[in-house]
C-alpha cells in the first residue's frame, strides 16, 4: 500500500457496477470479500446502484458512489476516493481515457477488462509517464482476456531453464458466448484498422529499447499442431501483445522470447469455416449500418442465464521449450466470457488491494504487477494451472 493511497476511503471502487459483467464481479467481490474490505459500488444511476446495493445485504454490501464518463470531475473525485478503481465501462476506447487519466493523477491503482489494443496502446502513450511519477499501476485487460495467457505463459515459462533462449506456444479452447462488451469492442477495432496501426507505431516510439535481449510475438501461421492434435489458427487479439509485455519486463523469460498464440480447432472443415466467419465480420464490420445491426445482436450489459454458464468453460494449452526441456502445461476455468472473467477481475482487484506484491507503476501487465500472487489466488478460486507433462 502506498503513503499516497493509504487513507484513501476505500480500498476497491468497483464502477460499472449495474451492467451484467459488473454485476457479477459485485457479487463475487460480496461473497468472496475478506472481513473488512472497504469497497463500494459506482456508477450513473443512483437507483441502480441501491437496489444491487440491496440485493447484496446480509454478506459485505458495500457503499455506493455516484460518478457519470461524461463528467471528468466526478471521475476524478472517484479515483481520489479509492485506492484500487475496477472499470467495466466499455467500449473503453469510447468510455475509458477520462477514468484512466484521473487514476493516473491521483496515485490510484486502475483495472479494466478492455481487450482493445488501441486504447491500451493510447493509454501508454498518453498516461503511462504520469501515472509512474505518482506511483499508480495501471492493468488493462484483467478478464479472459488476457488473464489465462498472460499468466499461464508466465506459469510455463517457470517451469523451463533459466537463462536460455525460450518458445511457448499457447492454444485456446473455448465454449460459450462472448459478451456484449467484448463483441462490441471486437467491431470497433475491426473497422479502425489504419487507427490501430498508427496508435501501436507510436507506441514503439515511446516505449524504451529491450537491451541485450529480445521478446516476440509473431502471428505465426495456420497448421496442424500435432503436440496438441488439432488445428491452429492465430488469433490476432490483443493476447500475444500482453504475453510478450510481460517478456519484455522480467528478465525470468530468458534472452530471446518468442510466443505465438492460436485458436485450437478440432477438424479442418470447421477450422477454414471459422478462417471464412471472421473474413465476413471484418468485412462487415467496415460498413456502418451493417456494424451497427451486428452490435445490436449482442448488447451491452446483457449474457446468457446461470444456467448456460455453467455449461460454458475454457483450457488453454501451453506447449513450452528451451535449455533442451519442453513442457506441457494447462489453464481451465468455466464460463470465459461472464462468469470466470468476473472472477478474474475480482481477484484482480483484491490482490492489488491486499496483496503483497512487487513495487511497480504505469502501465503494467498483470504478471508485473501480481504475478505468483494472482496465480495462488485465481487457483484458491478454482481455475487451474497444472503441469501436463515434462521432458
Amino acid at each position: 500500500m502506498s503513503r499516497q493511497t493509504a487513507d484513501r476511503a476505500y480500498d476497491i471502487v468497483l464502477f460499472g457496477a449495474t451492467g451484467f459483467v459488473g454485476t457479477l464481479t459485485a457479487e463475487y467481490l460480496a461473497a468472496r470479500a475478506p472481513q473488512g474490505l472497504r469497497w463500494a459500488v459506482a456508477g450513473r444511476s443512483a437507483g441502480k446502484l441501491e437496489r444491487l446495493r440491496e440485493r447484496l445485504a446480509g454478506t459485505s454490501a458495500p457503499a455506493v458512489l455516484q460518478a457519470d464518463v461524461s463528467d471528468p470531475e466526478s471521475l476524478r473525485e472517484l479515483a481520489g476516493h479509492a485506492r484500487v478503481l475496477a472499470t467495466t465501462v466499455g467500449p473503453y476506447l469510447e468510455y475509458g481515457e477520462e477514468l484512466v487519466a484521473a487514476c493516473a493523477d491521483a496515485g490510484t491503482d486502475y483495472l479494466d477488462l478492455s481487450g482493445e489494443t488501441e486504447f491500451v496502446d493510447l493509454m501508454y502513450v498518453r498516461h503511462d509517464a504520469r501515472a509512474r511519477e505518482t506511483g499508480a499501476r495501471l492493468v488493462h485487460a484483467c478478464g479472459f482476456d488476457s488473464v489465462p495467457h498472460d499468466l499461464g505463459a508466465y506459469f510455463t515459462v517457470r517451469q523451463l531453464p533459466e537463462g536460455v533462449p525460450l518458445t511457448v506456444d499457447g492454444y485456446v479452447r473455448a465454449q460459450g458466448m462472448i459478451s456484449g462488451g467484448t463483441f462490441a469492442s471486437a467491431l470497433g477495432q475491426m473497422a479502425r484498422g489504419p487507427r490501430l496501426l498508427a496508435a501501436a507505431r507510436d507506441r514503439g516510439r515511446h516505449e524504451p529499447r529491450l537491451l541485450g535481449r529480445r521478446a516476440q510475438a509473431p502471428l505465426g501461421a495456420p497448421r496442424f499442431a500435432k503436440e496438441v492434435g488439432a488445428w491452429a489458427l492465430p488469433l490476432p487479439t490483443i493476447d500475444a501483445q500482453v504475453v510478450r509485455r510481460s517478456a519484455r519486463a522480467l528478465e525470468r523469460y530468458g534472452p530471446d522470447f518468442r510466443y505465438r498464440h492460436y485458436a485450437a480447432v478440432e477438424t479442418l472443415p470447421f477450422a477454414l469455416g471459422g478462417v471464412a466467419a471472421v473474413g465476413a465480420l471484418i468485412a462487415a464490420a467496415q460498413v456502418p449500418p451493417a456494424r451497427r445491426w451486428l452490435s445490436g445482436r449482442i448488447s451491452p450489459g446483457q449474457g446468457p442465464s446461470a444456467e448456460k454458464r455453467a455449461k460454458s468453460w475454457f483450457s488453454v494449452r501451453f506447449v513450452g521449450e528451451g535449455g533442451g526441456r519442453r513442457v506441457f502445461t494447462e489453464v481451465t476455468g468455466g464460463d470465459p466470457g461472464y462468469g470466470e472473467t468476473a472472477k478474474i477481475f475480482a481477484e484482480s482487484a483484491l490482490s492489488l488491494a491486499l496483496d503483497d506484491l512487487p513495487r511497480t507503476s504505469g502501465q503494467v501487465t498483470t504478471v508485473e504487477a501480481m504475478g505468483d500472487a494472482l496465480i495462488d489466488r485465481l487457483r484458491a478460486a478454482g481455475i487451474d494451472f497444472r503441469v501436463a507433462a515434462l521432458r
